[in-house]
């Protein structure tokens, strides 16, 4: 077997040494400024050791890779209850697709679409007020990375409010559908700030270490619900291009448009690797292609 951090030190200067970064999410005020010629990545192995390269001082803003963690907390609060409101399949369109919730009467396809993700925050606020779902989520977070420096981006979400038009959209589609107990509003100010928090490679990568299933990490969920986030993370994590992810990839993975992705070895690592230039999917263009190298040298494809 290679040595991972020889791995991970090549992979670092592949990457800088790359003449494609892909393209930063311009849609996004906030993130359209970041220079995407950036890259870290960190693994945490199954004995709780932290291997890393790149750029791992740097926190970047970790937007829909918090998904996985209000999925989780959501599954915590309302079990299976979740799956009538929000489906389990990959959706084959863009990641805000309008056409297809219209197409399936307001239920979305999996709750790693932003439509999903919607439905999922409103089930994780409940009844409650969005600052004490949004202290349940970063307490989540914080205990997932063992971490307390991890903190909501208020800038961020800010720009995300102010240009968030097609999540408001998706947001009142739901309501017309009856598929939200909350307003379209305090869902989504919930949403964006969720999407807002910042952690650094090595931050998101400890946080993912839950989902590895490995006896001393932290065993924040049951294995039955390991077993199916990281399903979801497998089929659906990458949006339209999910299904070249794991083909190319093979683990399971959520990806964000800020350029991270948090990828899951089962039984043997966490690994979170963050490039802010994206390709024509909206995941991180070196980061898909330093995993797909990595995987490839440790034998840590599950296929």
């Amino acid at each position: 077997m290679p040595d991972l951090d020889s791995v991970l030190q090549k992979l670092d200067r592949d990457a800088r040494a790359a003449a494609d970064w892909g393209q930063v999410a311009s849609y996004i005020p906030q993130l359209a400024g970041v220079d995407p010629a950036q890259f870290a990545i960190s693994v945490v192995t199954a004995d709780g050791r932290l291997h890393q390269a790149g750029d791992t001082h740097v926190p970047f803003s970790v937007q829909s890779i918090t998904k996985v963690f209000t999925l989780a907390i959501t599954l915590g609060r309302a079990g299976d209850q979740l799956w009538t409101r929000v489906g389990r399949e990959p959706s084959g369109r863009a990641f805000n697709s309008i056409v297809q919730l219209e197409q399936e009467n307001g239920r979305p396809r999996n709750p790693f679409i932003n439509a999903g993700a919607i439905v999922t925050t409103d089930a994780v606020l409940g009844r409650r007020a969005p600052r004490e779902a949004l202290a349940e989520i970063i307490r989540f977070v914080r205990t997932a990375a063992g971490s307390e420096d991890i903190h909501i981006n208020e800038t961020v979400a800010a720009s995300e409010t102010d240009f968030g038009h097609r999540n408001f959209a998706l947001a009142h589609f739901l309501a017309a559908h009856d598929n939200l107990t909350n307003s379209p509003e305090k869902v989504l100010g919930t949403y964006f700030h969720h999407c807002a928090i910042e952690m650094t490679t090595a931050q998101l990568a400890m946080a993912g270490r839950f989902l590895v299933h490995a006896p001393g990490l932290p065993r924040l969920v049951s294995p039955r619900r390991i077993r199916r986030l990281n399903a979801m993370m497998l089929t659906c994590g990458h949006y339209d291009g999910s299904g070249d992810f794991a083909y190319r990839v093979g683990i399971p993975g959520k990806s964000g448009v800020g350029g991270g992705i948090l990828a899951i070895v089962p039984h043997t690592a966490a690994i979170a690797v963050w490039s802010p230039g994206l390709n024509r999917y909206g995941n991180s263009h070196r980061g898909t292609e330093a995993l797909a190298e990595l995987t490839t040298r440790m034998d840590w494809s599950i296929f």
